[in-house]
Order: C-alpha cells, then sequence, then structure tokens
C-alpha cells in the first residue's frame, strides 16, 4: 500500500484541492487558453477561497464561453445581465464586467505580442523562479514581479489584477515553483 504523499499544506484539507495541486498548481503553462482562464479564476477569487472557485470551475467554465477571450471579449451587456442569475458561477457585477474587460485588453496583448505567453512570461525572464521555500511561512504574497506584472496588466486596461492576484497567478502558472522542500511535486 503506498503512503501518502507530502503535499504543500494549502491543498490537504480536500480532494478538489489536493487533485489541483497534484495535476496543474505550478505547472509551465504556454497555452493562451489556460492563461486566460487562469486570469478569469484568479480574479474572481479575490476575497474569497480557491475552493470555492474549484467547486464552481465547470460552472465558470460554462458561463465564460469555456474561456474562449474571443467570444468573452464579446459579450454582450444582456449577456452580463444573465451571469448575474448563474449561480454556477460568483455573482458580482464588476468581476463579471471585469472578465469582459479582460478579455478584450488580452486580445490586444496577443495582437501585439503574437500570444499572451510571449508577453506574460517576460515577468520572469521567460524562466521558472524557484525560491525553494522550506514551508508555506515562507511563501510571499506577491513579489517584485507580480508588483511589475500587476502594474503593467493594468496600464493595458485589465482590473482586478493586483499585486497578490498576480501572484497567485504565477504560481497557478507555474512561472513560480511555490512547492515547499518536502512536497512531492517540488522538483
Amino acid at each position: 500500500m503506498e503512503t501518502e504523499k507530502e503535499r504543500c499544506a494549502w491543498c490537504t484539507k480536500t480532494e478538489n484541492l489536493r487533485h489541483y495541486h497534484d495535476t496543474e498548481w505550478g505547472f509551465p503553462v504556454h497555452d493562451d487558453r489556460k492563461h486566460f482562464e487562469f486570469i478569469v479564476l484568479d480574479s474572481f477569487q479575490a476575497g474569497l477561497s480557491w475552493q470555492t472557485i474549484l467547486n464552481r470551475r465547470d460552472g465558470f467554465r460554462k458561463a465564460f464561453a469555456d474561456f474562449d477571450p474571443v467570444a468573452v471579449a464579446k459579450f454582450s451587456k444582456e449577456q452580463m445581465e444573465q451571469l448575474m442569475h448563474n449561480e454556477g458561477i460568483i455573482r458580482n457585477r464588476l468581476k463579471i464586467a471585469g472578465t469582459v474587460k479582460n478579455a478584450i485588453a488580452f486580445l490586444k496583448i496577443q495582437a501585439e505580442f503574437g500570444s499572451f505567453d510571449a508577453y506574460i512570461w517576460q515577468f520572469t525572464g521567460h524562466a521558472v523562479l524557484d525560491k525553494k521555500p522550506q514551508s508555506m511561512s515562507d511563501i510571499p504574497a506577491s513579489s517584485t514581479e507580480s508588483d511589475a506584472m500587476s502594474k503593467a496588466l493594468k496600464n493595458r486596461g485589465f482590473t482586478f489584477v493586483g499585486t497578490t492576484i498576480c501572484y497567485a497567478y504565477m504560481q497557478a502558472a507555474g512561472m513560480v515553483n511555490d512547492h515547499v522542500k518536502d512536497c512531492w511535486r517540488r522538483g
């Protein structure tokens, strides 16, 4: 019988969190649609637990056109209003409108840089940052890189992209490796 693997402490409470940690969190992302998904989910997470967002992930996927930024950028005011009645997502008017605004800004970056991926990885020098945290207390809520990313994204028209949200996004998208020393995913 296999013994339980050591994991980062934040993911040990539920199977959903363990699965996300083991199969997605910290894997370097180079797919633009996945980048957009993480931006959407992280922006909705502001003020909430990640578990709350994961529980509604399928609802977000359906509500936001399978995280297709082209489709989301075209959402009408009527479509955004309908989302306010969608129990499968977090019904926050500002975050819904912000997602549409972010889709528009996302597409502008794609047009300018060829892909969002080419743009966003510049904030880590196109490499995974690895600060080798020994424990959860060594993991910051933000960094100089997330500060720069937040400022740049805001200047390009994004919303709900404060430095803490950007740092969480960087963790999710594998731009920073914050798996702790004893976590089996550390390597």
